[in-house]
């Protein structure tokens, strides 16, 4: 669990890479060793921007690659100029931004007999999930309940996501579930 503090500065280390970004063109640069240690932990993240509650841009790792702080402010950089869905962030835009940061926690793999069986597994509100099938792979934070509350759908759009037919099955899907600290 991070302190408020260290949300505090992570929130503030997203919005300074966006504005750095729209000055320079790249991400800012944060040295982890001038932190604490918990901002200096491999963590993966996400960060997602929304501009009057809806979605501007998302971007993140399952996986963590780099520092907590250097990873939150190359997500939100990329957030805001490297999400392919969206035109890259204009500065006028900034101060409309809302910026929310997901820490992830470490990927469970489940264990499953079918379809029905995932679904029954899965906790709406609480549970983020990877699902993985023939070098395809699409992940759906928790957040996503709060559009996707319905287990089925979920798991549909999902699939989708990862470039399957919403009614795809085969016994060699794999699924991991994992939580976030969200901010």
């Amino acid at each position: 669990m991070l302190s408020n503090e260290h949300k505090t500065l992570l929130r503030q280390t997203a919005r300074r890479s966006i504005e750095h970004g729209l000055q320079t063109g790249r991400p800012l640069e944060v040295n982890p060793a001038g932190h604490d240690d918990a901002l200096a932990e491999y963590k993966a993240t996400f960060v997602t921007l929304n501009k009057h509650g809806q979605l501007r841009g998302c971007i993140g790792a399952l996986e963590p690659v780099r520092p907590l702080i250097q990873d939150v402010a190359y997500n939100a950089y990329a957030a805001a100029f490297n999400d392919t869905r969206f035109a890259p962030l204009q500065t006028d835009e900034l101060p409309e931004l809302d910026i929310h940061i997901s820490v992830l926690g470490e990927p469970e793999p489940m264990q499953f007999d079918s379809e029905q069986d995932l679904l029954a597994q899965l906790r709406p509100g609480v549970d983020g999930l990877i699902l993985e099938e023939h070098g395809r792979r699409a992940t759906f934070l928790p957040s996503v309940w709060e559009s996707l509350q319905d287990p089925q759908a979920f798991l549909q759009h999902l699939k989708q996501k990862a470039g399957l037919p919403a009614d795809y099955w085969s016994d060699s899907i794999r699924a991991h579930r994992y939580q976030v600290e969200a901010f």
